[in-house]
């Protein structure tokens, strides 16, 4: 029987399209998600626009991949999940993920985080994938921690937020693992 990636029965994990240029205005342009982006200022629908345009959805050529978490009973989109800062030389990348503040709670970040992990190990052949949480983020450190990734290290200061330093716990999950 042939597997089938990126979708469960809760929800399922999409390309991005250009009618998601609203959902992400909002998620890349909130703020409270800012200190875990690396953001510094707001993205335009112009710049969001040519992103979406310009994607060529392939892992390997655009060294990132950014999925739209999706629910299936109405086709609502939730959120996104992202690889960036992938490495095809040694297979790894960097996990992202935002849900739209109405939908936090639910578990579909577990969900997406499961289907991605399932994707990037199991067709991608990716080795590893890892992710930089705030320390005080104890919702996302468990939501890290249900699915199976360790905590391999804490950097110290390493977020700044309102002129204020947060340590970060950088979590990894292996292949295999």
């Amino acid at each position: 029987m042939k597997h089938t990636y990126l979708i469960n029965e809760r929800i399922y994990l999409r390309a991005v399209e250009p009618e998601d240029l609203a959902v992400l205005y909002e998620v890349e342009n909130d703020v409270n998600l800012w200190d875990i982006s690396n953001f510094t200022v707001p993205y335009s629908r112009y710049v969001l626009r040519q992103y979406i345009e310009n994607s060529q959805c392939d892992v390997f050529a655009d060294k990132q991949l950014r999925l739209m978490i999706t629910r299936k009973e109405d086709n609502l989109v939730l959120g996104t999940i992202d690889i960036t800062d992938f490495s095809p030389i040694h297979r790894r990348g960097e996990l992202g993920l935002a849900i739209r503040r109405d939908c936090r709670g639910q578990n579909y970040g577990t969900d997406a985080l499961v289907l991605l992990c399932d994707y990037a190990f199991d067709y991608l052949r990716m080795e590893q994938l890892y992710a930089h949480i705030a320390a005080d983020n104890t919702p996302c450190v468990n939501l890290f921690y249900a699915c199976g990734f360790a905590n391999s290290g804490l950097l110290k200061n390493w977020i700044q937020v309102e002129g204020t330093f947060k340590d970060a716990i950088v979590f990894q999950k292996l292949s295999g693992w």
